[in-house]
């Protein structure tokens, strides 16, 4: 379960992009503007979920290990 150490900085760098992207085409496309930054939130919002779970995940090993 190595790769879920990865995959949260996945979801981290896709929120960036996102935000970014929102927060440039606010000004002339304010309905894909507000896609963007939902997509956003999503993405930092799963950064965070992802990472308490790799967390909670070794540590139930470090636990089980004899």
């Amino acid at each position: 379960m190595n790769y879920l150490k990865f995959t949260q900085y996945a979801y981290l760098i896709a929120g960036i992009l996102f935000a970014a992207d929102a927060y440039n085409t606010w000004e002339t496309d304010n309905g894909n503007a507000i896609i963007k930054a939902i997509f956003a939130a999503i993405g930092i919002f799963m950064f965070f979920f992802r990472r308490k779970f790799a967390k909670k995940f070794d540590e139930r090993n470090k636990n089980n290990t004899p």
